[in-house]
């Protein structure tokens, strides 16, 4: 059986740190527009111009909330899911990247192989310890591009020390 020595998957929150926010604000929002729509009817003649809150049917608001905090749902959902069916495995000798649910594919690289070890992390990535890291073997793309992975420096560290990059 092989060392593992990291093994993690992509954090939706790191991945998506902002679209995360937003998507859970709108369905929370959808939520309570939806529980107290029409509490929130009556107040809203104050606020709003007669124009606007006389062609505001309850009903309709009430659906389109929900509708709304639906669709926040299953960006979210879809993000998760993506991040689980990606995985990172570094072992002693091996790199093992492993994507999709229904259509897998497996990207192997040779530790020793690895040229260069490149992270790149924003501001917010830094703060979240998360980042991109990019591995290259021979030529100039990249062999594996892998996004919102937790601790990239362990990362870097790992195939350094194993590979004498």
């Amino acid at each position: 059986m092989p060392d593992i020595r990291y093994d993690a998957h992509p954090s939706l929150l790191r991945s998506h740190p902002f679209g995360t926010l937003f998507n859970l604000l709108l369905i929370l929002g959808g939520g309570l527009v939806a529980a107290f729509g029409e509490q929130v009817g009556e107040q809203m003649t104050v606020l709003l111009p007669p124009f606007i809150w006389t062609r505001i049917d309850m009903q309709l608001l009430h659906w389109i909330s929900l509708g709304v905090s639906g669709l926040a749902l299953l960006q979210l959902l879809g993000w998760w899911i993506a991040g689980l069916t990606d995985h990172l495995r570094i072992s002693g000798d091996e790199i093992l990247w492993t994507h999709g649910l229904l259509n897998k594919q497996y990207t192997e690289i040779n530790i020793n192989s690895v040229r260069t070890v490149r992270v790149q992390q924003t501001l917010l990535q830094r703060l979240l310890n998360a980042g991109d890291v990019s591995l290259y073997t021979t030529g100039d793309a990249p062999e594996l591009v892998v996004r919102g992975l937790p601790d990239p420096g362990r990362i870097r560290e790992l195939i350094r020390f194993q590979s004498n990059v």
